[in-house]
């Protein structure tokens, strides 16, 4: 379908249930979340500058993903939206514009909120990624935002040679061919830093989940998100970790079945 500028979306909707429009996290493509379909109509599509999808504008703003997701909303009649990661913020920002999203579920959003998140690692990681040393820039972002993690705590020439020998699978290969995508969103990311007050507008009802086994950065956000949405609840999911929404382990998905087949209190963002 032609996106709000002309470039081409493709959408793949697959599975039964409550139709639920999905924006990925930064550093994957939807593969990661089909597991998904066995519970929910998922509407997947690539990200700007990932896959299939069209060649994203630079420097980047965020505009486009904001944009796509309004064209899916529309074109898929959905009004269920999940945000994972990186997602998160982009599903956010367009729950903050009033686009027609009546619930919304956050795992692990990467939200920055008063400085919780870390964001030192960040420049050098950014750099090694120029340079085009992507062993490097991987571990220095895998130790970044898996503080709780042991491996953060190795030598940093161990952590290149594991993640050189990482981004030699596929998944790594993936992720590692879309690094320097990721970290431009991480940076952008850091660039709203600000207070949970920003996000109070939002009228959608919403779900906060994050993983128990994941950094341990994302209670306290989503804790001050929950503070300030007059429709949000939140969810510690158990034996979760980061990727809990790509391994759709049952007790997930649910939890995410309950949310989106209850009946919305809200108003809906157009009233």
């Amino acid at each position: 379908m032609p996106a709000a500028d002309g470039a081409e979306i493709v959408l793949d909707s697959t599975g039964t249930g409550p139709g639920i429009v999905v924006v990925h996290g930064g550093g994957v493509t939807i593969e990661m979340y089909r597991r998904l379909a066995s519970r929910f109509t998922m509407h997947l599509y690539n990200r700007r500058g990932r896959a299939d999808a069209a060649a994203r504008a630079e420097p980047y703003d965020g505009e486009q993903d904001i944009g796509d997701l309004a064209t899916l909303l529309t074109h898929t009649g959905a009004c269920n939206v999940i945000g994972h990661s990186g997602g998160g913020f982009i599903a956010l920002r367009a729950a903050a514009r009033r686009l027609p999203i009546s619930r919304l579920a956050l795992y692990d959003p990467a939200v920055q909120i008063n400085g919780l998140s870390p964001a030192g690692w960040l420049p050098a990681a950014q750099q090694s990624a120029r340079t085009g040393d992507i062993a490097r820039a991987t571990a220095l972002t895998s130790a970044g935002i898996n503080t709780h993690s042991a491996a953060s705590r190795l030598p940093l020439g161990l952590q290149v040679a594991i993640c050189r020998l990482f981004i030699r699978t596929p998944i790594g290969r993936t992720m590692g061919e879309l690094l320097p995508t990721s970290l431009d969103e991480s940076a952008l990311i850091h660039r709203h830093d600000g207070p949970p007050e920003r996000w109070s507008g939002i009228d959608a009802e919403v779900l906060l989940a994050y993983g128990a086994d994941g950094p341990p950065y994302y209670p306290p956000i989503i804790e001050a998100l929950a503070r300030v949405m007059p429709h949000a609840r939140t969810l510690t999911v158990p034996r979760a970790g980061h990727d809990a929404l790509n391994r759709a382990p049952r007790h997930l998905t649910d939890a995410l079945a309950e949310f989106f087949t209850a009946p919305v209190t809200s108003a809906p963002p157009d009233a």
